[in-house]
């Protein structure tokens, strides 16, 4: 096994020692379970969860990682499916989620990349295998996946672009892990065809999130828009959702400016080969480091308020961790939101498709 190593920075931005403060101050937010919160005493949900773990993946922290994903495998349920939300010992929210259940992929193909531990991707196989199985159950008929089913058991109707592009980016990790173990998993090459295809062409199939940053930048983000439609789509929404010199907007209508969706947007940049606009925006992201290595969640403006009230997540840190890694190419994962590490599944239209001949 090959043991993760602290990231190396990015030159005149974030120094390899603010890094490992960052990641250290991470690393004491995780229980003993394994589990990892938003914050301390708060709530945690296993998307956050594995971006956390990730981050810890490539800074030193490969123990704690481990850790993270074997929580998730023990809370697994029946049907490979995770609640939305758990409390401590507890659960707070007993929605499904399914980019929330599909994550998980994602986030053991990262750490075994990081890592050169196949065992672990062996250990963990069952829990990415039930997890994207049970997603993909509830893909329809158009290509797109449903976001997720109420507590009581009901799906709901629609899908959500940032959820299914996420997905996209899942099913395609899940894939690569299944073939670094000599596993072959067809459905779900086939499920990400499909779900790519209506992700890069068919916006209007997913419920209007518009004002939404994440919307923006994630179908590029998971690797379903790249090129020129991806650069077009970042520079016809980067007016409505940047403020120059601060970052990103959560939201357009509001000059909320949130870490996380700006260091997601910096990996986005990244996989465009934007590299030069991709420092430029990383470097605001200082605005919000503390001097304890956290990061406030999101500063409103024009009184740099922060917002939630002096709030820092573990899914910021660990936003900004991804973000660093990415550019300055420290760890054996750095180019997985590059989308070099992944095959281009082979895109599927729909029968019918308006768009199959274009």
């Amino acid at each position: 096994m090959t043991t993760t190593q602290s990231l190396g920075g990015v030159p005149g931005i974030l120094s390899a020692e603010e890094l490992a403060l960052t990641a250290s101050q991470l690393a004491s937010l995780q229980r003993r379970s394994g589990q990892i919160p938003w914050h301390q005493g708060g709530h945690c949900d296993p998307w956050n969860h594995v971006e956390a773990a990730m981050a810890l993946s490539i800074t030193g922290f490969g123990a704690e990682a481990r850790a993270a994903y074997r929580w998730l495998y023990e809370i697994q349920l029946g049907d490979g499916s995770w609640f939305n939300y758990y409390q401590g010992d507890g659960v707070k929210d007993a929605r499904l989620d399914t980019n929330v259940c599909a994550y998980v992929a994602t986030g053991v193909y990262h750490y075994v990349l990081a890592s050169g531990d196949v065992d672990f991707g062996v250990e963990m196989w069952r829990c990415v295998e039930r997890a994207l199985d049970f997603v993909v159950d509830w893909q329809m008929t158009d290509g797109t996946i449903r976001w997720s089913l109420d507590a009581m058991g009901r799906p709901e109707s629609y899908a959500l672009l940032t959820g299914s592009s996420s997905i996209f980016h899942s099913l395609r990790c899940g894939v690569a892990l299944a073939e670094r173990l000599d596993i072959h998993k067809p459905s779900w090459e086939l499920a990400a065809g499909r779900l790519g295809h209506a992700v890069s062409r068919h916006p209007g199939a997913f419920a209007p999130k518009n004002e939404f940053a994440m919307d923006w930048y994630y179908p590029i983000f998971s690797g379903a828009l790249l090129g020129l439609a991806g650069e077009k789509r970042i520079n016809d929404g980067w007016e409505r959702h940047v403020m120059d010199g601060y970052g990103v907007r959560c939201v357009s209508t509001n000059d909320w400016v949130t870490a996380a969706e700006t260091a997601e947007c910096v990996l986005a940049l990244d996989a465009l080969g934007l590299t030069t606009r991709a420092l430029d925006l990383f470097s605001v992201t200082r605005r919000h480091r503390r001097d304890d290595g956290a990061y406030w969640t999101g500063l409103a403006y024009p009184d740099a308020v922060t917002f939630p009230h002096r709030e820092t997540t573990s899914y910021t840190s660990a936003a900004i961790i991804l973000a660093a890694d990415a550019l300055s190419s420290s760890s054996g994962a750095a180019s997985l939101f590059r989308h070099g590490e992944l095959a281009a599944p082979v895109e599927l239209p729909e029968p019918q498709c308006p768009l199959e001949a274009l």
